[in-house]
C-alpha cells in the first residue's frame, strides 16, 4: 500500500496541481487544456480504482501497474491523458451529455427540496424540544415553590417565632385534597394537641 501511495501522491497528485497552477498563472491555453484533459482521467481513474482495489488487490503487481498507470498518463512522450480523452470520454460524454444535463438538474432539484423538507422537519422538532423544556422548566420550578411550606418560609426569612395565624391552611402540591394547618408556638415546645 505504501509504495502505491507516495509515488501516486506526488506524481499523480502534487505534480500535476503544480503544472496546472502554473498553466492558469502563464494563460497558456494549450497547456490549460493539456492539465484540463488530466484532471478528468485522473478523476475517472480515481473513481474506478475505489472498486478496483476490492476486487484486484490480490493480482501480483497491481499497485506497480497503477503507478506505471499514472506515469503513462503523466508523460509527454506517450501522453496517455490526451489519447484517452480524445478517443474515449469526449466522444462519450459529447453523445450522453443532454441525458447527463437532464440528471444533474433532476438531482439539484431533489436535493433542494429534500434539503428544505429535512431543514423544515429540523425546526419543527427543535421548536418543540424547546417548548417542552420551557414548559418543564416552568412546572419544576412552580413544584419546587409550592413544596416550601409556610413555617419553611418563616425559617427563611430569619423569624424565629411564626408570624402566621394558626387556622391558615398551606398547600404542598396540588395533587393533595387535604389542607395541612401550621403550627404554632406552642407546638413547637413540645404540646401535643392539634389546631
Amino acid at each position: 500500500f505504501c509504495v502505491c501511495f507516495f509515488p501516486r501522491l506526488i506524481f499523480g497528485t502534487l505534480y500535476p496541481a503544480y503544472y496546472s497552477y502554473k498553466a492558469v498563472k502563464s494563460k497558456d491555453i494549450k497547456e490549460y487544456v493539456k492539465w484540463m484533459m488530466y484532471w478528468i482521467i485522473f478523476a475517472l481513474f480515481t473513481t474506478a480504482e475505489t472498486f478496483t482495489d476490492i476486487f484486484l488487490c490480490w493480482f501480483p503487481f497491481y499497485y506497480e501497474l497503477k503507478i506505471a498507470f499514472v506515469a503513462w498518463l503523466l508523460s509527454p512522450y506517450t501522453k496517455g491523458s490526451s489519447l484517452l480523452y480524445r478517443k474515449f470520454v469526449h466522444p462519450t460524454l459529447s453523445s450522453k451529455e443532454k441525458e447527463i444535463d437532464d440528471c444533474l438538474v433532476q438531482a439539484k432539484d431533489r436535493s433542494y427540496d429534500a434539503l428544505v423538507h429535512f431543514g423544515k422537519r429540523g425546526l419543527n422538532v427543535a421548536a418543540t424540544a424547546a417548548v417542552m423544556a420551557a414548559s418543564k422548566g416552568q412546572g419544576a420550578l412552580s413544584e419546587r415553590l409550592r413544596s416550601f411550606s409556610m413555617q419553611d418560609l418563616s425559617t427563611i426569612r430569619g423569624d424565629s417565632s411564626s408570624t402566621v395565624p394558626p387556622s391558615v391552611t398551606v398547600r404542598t402540591s396540588s395533587k393533595q385534597s387535604q389542607p395541612k394547618t401550621s403550627r404554632s408556638a406552642s407546638e413547637g415546645t413540645g404540646s401535643s394537641g392539634k389546631c
